[in-house]
């Protein structure tokens, strides 16, 4: 296999670049007055990492872009959009005085001038606290909830409100509307106004504690997300808590959680840990309350800093922790689920691939289908460094586990992807090559240019009967890499949906380290890299698309790397030397996709799947919220009934095989994805 580098060579001529000390600042876009002392001023330190910043991404980011006018004029968009995106705190008149710094923001971070960024920070802070005034008596009314009232939850393209008074209608509908979530939450009206006087007293309070530092922080993703949404600046406190987050989800619920604005977003679900074991909460999911054990008292978290709210999660292994949750497919009539987790160490064992047997009866004829299921792509770093013959790694464990089911009679094998998003780029490779003979697997393309391959390592093909993959939208990066080989070489079937589509490579850089200063700087998380698959077809974007395609809740747009409008584009490289197996056809794959469509006309359970999703759907699209009680009881009734009968769907029944029931073995995993998969490769056999 040809090595596939952590990008380190381009980093390395970074240091000559930026040893050179840094620019003295022109004239600046703003002058502050000294004497106010309740405006939030750059330091000198932070004029100069700013310049560091822009050079890394100037040199060795994957997009090469100027940092020029247009540019400018995202990063503006980006950093307002950052301190208001709701458009609930800036006036019209605010918007058109920053209007003069659009077109000077690539300038001014040329020059490490950041008065702008803190003028409209400080612009920000006042309105904000102007709000914060106002909230107070807006918490007090009593609504009258059987008018017919809406509140539109998408604000993005709303115009900036022209007056005061054109505000305070506004934030009179966002706390009916929070209000009467509360009331639907069956909370009492004291409760109601005490929960959120709380959260707006402790949001006054966390925008009251913000240092010069936090205000760069935000202003420097602003910039580094104009280049690609995975592309971000960790301040130095940020950094330190991010290194023991992870050290310490090790013990938790092993999610790893991110700001988003008044929310706490998940960000990610580790493996093994108990929130991916549970399949409760996913990425995007919202968490708006924290309670401890069986019993103990919902915390309201809206408003709260994540290092807070992290703080409440985290706790002893055993014990447990309850999550109010906004769920990101429910939209934006989404009320809290309360969910229950175990706190626990993140086990290798729930990392590791796991097996099961189903049998399936085709034409009279029973087979026997081997399903390993597998949660990430993981290596022991460790025991291999250490010299351990016995090393962990995704693909010794899959190689035993096909061994133990061809040994139970398997007639056909499907790899479960489903909600894998990735992990070691090595073990994909190297799983890939159990299944094809010595070829390429992947493609990474350089920020320089350059392409490297990953080839089989081994020239055996380990397993070479009937072949499944199923993937679904959260499958990621090394599953999209391993489902994107099993296609390409048609080696394989793959069925589901169409996955996420993050083709990218990021590394995490030290900036002082870049810039050889004993001064302690924040991080940089820089996209350096590429995928693509060995017929030169980026995984960017469109990730792999299903030879057949199951009925699919989320679209692109709404959850995937195409729902970030920074994210590097599709492209394609010049294919590799690489030759098919032709273990399936294209006769063969639109055989099995006609039966599968018959299906979706025949099948009672995939039309009440279809139908469910259909609903989930059009539900989603409506960002409007009735302030009506009666209103939103009824649409919380419907919402809860296609949740729940999605879910019955998901994990409550059986497959359904036309042998006797007391000879049927039930599927580890119930959901519509494995069972249909279960059948195509049943008919696979039979073709």
């Amino acid at each position: 296999m040809k090595r596939i580098p952590v990008v380190a060579g381009v980093i390395l001529s970074l240091f000559s670049f930026l040893t050179v000390q840094c620019q003295a600042r022109d004239t600046a876009a703003y002058q502050f007055d000294p004497s106010d002392t309740t405006l939030l001023v750059p330091t000198k330190k932070l004029s100069e990492e700013s310049q560091i910043v822009v050079g890394v991404l100037n040199q060795a980011h994957y997009r090469k872009q100027n940092l020029n006018d247009s540019l400018s004029s995202v990063i503006f968009d980006n950093y307002l959009s950052s301190l208001d995106g709701s458009k609930v705190y800036f006036l019209q008149e605010d918007i058109d005085r920053f209007e003069k710094y659009r077109y000077k923001i690539d300038d001014y971070l040329k020059k490490g001038d950041l008065s702008a960024a803190y003028d409209i920070y400080n612009t920000f802070r006042k309105r904000f606290s102007g709000r914060m005034d106002e909230v107070d008596s807006l918490v007090q009314l009593e609504y009258d909830f059987t008018l017919d009232e809406y509140y539109e939850t998408d604000r993005e393209n709303a115009k900036w409100a022209a007056s005061d008074a054109e505000l305070d209608e506004l934030w009179r509908k966002v706390i009916k509307s929070q209000a009467l979530s509360l009331m639907l939450a069956d909370k009492e009206w004291a409760d109601i106004h005490e929960t959120l006087d709380d959260r707006y007293e402790r949001m006054a309070r966390f925008i009251s504690q913000n240092k010069p530092i936090d205000v760069f922080q935000v202003y420097m993703n602003a910039f580094t997300e104009s280049y690609d949404p995975h592309t971000a600046y960790f301040s130095p406190r940020t950094a330190e808590n991010f290194k023991i987050n992870m050290s310490q989800s090790l013990e938790g619920i092993g999610a790893s959680l991110q700001q988003d604005g008044d929310y706490t977003k998940v960000a990610d679900v580790i493996a093994g840990g108990p929130a991916f074991t549970s399949k409760l909460i996913f990425k995007d999911d919202r968490i708006v309350g924290v309670a401890q054990g069986e019993d103990g008292e919902m915390v309201d978290v809206i408003g709260w800093r994540l290092d807070d709210v992290v703080q409440l999660i985290r706790g002893e292994k055993g014990t447990t922790v309850r999550l109010n949750i906004l769920r990101a497919k429910d939209g934006a009539g989404a009320l809290p689920v309360e969910i229950s987790l175990v706190r626990d160490k993140i086990k290798l064992e729930n990392e590791r691939p796991r097996k099961t047997m189903v049998p399936y009866t085709e034409n009279g004829k029973t087979y026997q289908i081997g399903i390993i299921t597998i949660p990430s792509f993981y290596m022991n770093f460790e025991e291999a460094q250490a010299g351990n013959p016995n090393y962990g790694s995704t693909t010794r464990d899959v190689r035993k586990l096909i061994t133990e089911l061809e040994a139970d009679g398997m007639d056909a094998l499907l790899i479960d992807l489903t909600y894998n998003g990735g992990g070691s780029l090595p073990e994909a490779i190297e799983l890939s090559g159990l299944f094809i003979p010595e070829g390429p697997v992947v493609q990474v393309r350089n920020s320089d240019g350059s392409v490297e391959t990953g080839d089989d390592p081994d020239p055996k093909t380990f397993y070479e009967g009937p072949l499944g993959v199923v993937v679904n939208r959260f499958s990621a990066s090394a599953s999209e890499i391993f489902a994107g080989a099993i296609q390409d070489y048609k080696r394989g079937v793959v069925i589901g949906e169409q996955t996420f589509g993050k083709g990218t490579v990021q590394n995490l850089l030290d900036l002082d380290r870049i810039a050889r200063t004993d001064e302690k700087l924040g991080q940089l998380k820089l996209t350096l890299a590429k995928f693509y698959r060995v017929t030169g077809s980026s995984t960017q974007h469109k990730g792999v698309t299903p030879d057949i395609q199951l009925p699919s809740e989320f679209s692109g747009e709404e959850f995937g790397e195409s729902s970030y409008p920074a994210a590097l584009p599709w492209d394609q490289i010049k294919d590799t030397d690489f030759v098919p197996v032709n273990a399936v056809t294209e006769d063969l794959i639109a055989e099995l996709r006609a039966h599968y469509q018959q299906r979706l006309k025949t099948d009672e359970e995939l039309i009440d799947l279809v139908e469910d999703i259909e609903a989930m759907k059009e539900a989603r699209k409506d960002t409007r919220l009735s302030l009506n009680l009666a209103e939103r009881k009824k649409e919380l009734k419907e919402l809860e009934s296609m949740r729940e009968e999605l879910l019955e769907e998901e994990i409550g029944s059986e497959l359904e095989a036309e042998e006797p029931a007391e000879e049927k073995e039930p599927l580890e995993e119930k959901d519509p994805y494995i069972k249909e998969s279960v059948r195509i490769l049943g008919e696979m056999i039979d073709a």
